[in-house]
């Protein structure tokens, strides 16, 4: 009987140095939240991609996320770490050094094309045997569309300051908090003048700019569970539909609907 690509639960038994059995292997995986995976680096690259939920992988001070329908790409030999604050089922596509001569030299997101999340799909939902000629084939034409895709440096920035990190997760945990600038750093018992300049020092933005980023990242994986943009405004904190639509396409540089119609109209 054929069996469907590898599912683990066990998050110790990742893959995490040079184990991986194939120079192209796709390995799909349901986390329960609060996920932790350790920093780690292989002679493989890794196209990272959620199905449902977002993942967050740090390299050094930098964070990227994974909404459906973008993924991460991580160059071989690369240090890395990864959380999901939620349940999320994700894949991540292993690719060996000799085969990423076409693939981006850096870490970033991969704008994919819709045939990406397609394929990966229909590898979900078909039970394959690893060494099945079609889906050693499909492999293939899922990384050959992925050396089309742009890279961008699309992240939001974590830092290792006590304080500030304990106002980023509270805002991960509630992004329709709208508090202003002067209640956070009270929460945190810090003048605003303070939490302005560690946010510019820690992150490299203003608070404000974080916190936008959170919001286009948390809407981009509500549009793909199919949610209404109604809903989406209310659980980001907008008073309006089209307060949120405007800040969505100031970022993405589409409006929502033109981002689920081409992306999720599949």
């Amino acid at each position: 009987m054929k069996k469907s690509a590898q599912r683990i639960q066990d998050f110790h038994e990742l893959p995490a140095y040079d184990d991986i059995p194939a120079s192209l292997w796709l390995r799909i995986r349901d986390a329960p939240a609060e996920t932790f995976y350790p920093k780690h680096a292989h002679a493989w690259g890794e196209f990272i991609y959620t199905f449902d939920g977002v993942l967050e992988v740090s390299i050094d001070q930098i964070h990227y996320l994974t909404p459906p329908p973008y993924g991460i790409w991580l160059p071989p030999h690369l240090q890395h770490s990864g959380i999901n604050r939620n349940e999320v089922t994700h894949c991540t596509l292993y690719v060996h050094e000799s085969l990423c001569q076409n693939m981006p030299q850096q870490a970033g997101i991969l704008l994919t094309a819709p045939l990406v999340p397609a394929l990966l799909e229909h590898i979900r939902k078909q039970l394959f045997s690893e060494q099945d000629p079609e889906y050693l084939r499909l492999l293939q034409v899922l990384l050959d569309s992925l050396t089309h895709a742009e890279l961008v440096g699309s992240y939001l920035p974590t830092t290792q300051h006590p304080s500030l990190s304990k106002i980023l997760s509270h805002l991960h945990q509630y992004p329709a908090d709208n508090s202003t600038l002067q209640q956070l750093a009270e929460m945190i018992n810090m003048t605003e003048r303070t939490l302005a300049r560690y946010s510019q020092k820690e992150l490299g933005m203003s608070l404000h700019e974080w916190r936008q980023r959170l919001k286009v990242m948390k809407a981009m994986s509500m549009l793909n569970q199919g949610k209404t943009i109604e809903n989406i405004a209310f659980d980001l904190g907008y008073a309006s539909s089209s307060a949120f639509i405007y800040m969505f396409k100031r970022w993405m540089h589409f409006t929502p609907d033109q981002f689920r119609k081409l992306y999720q109209g599949r």
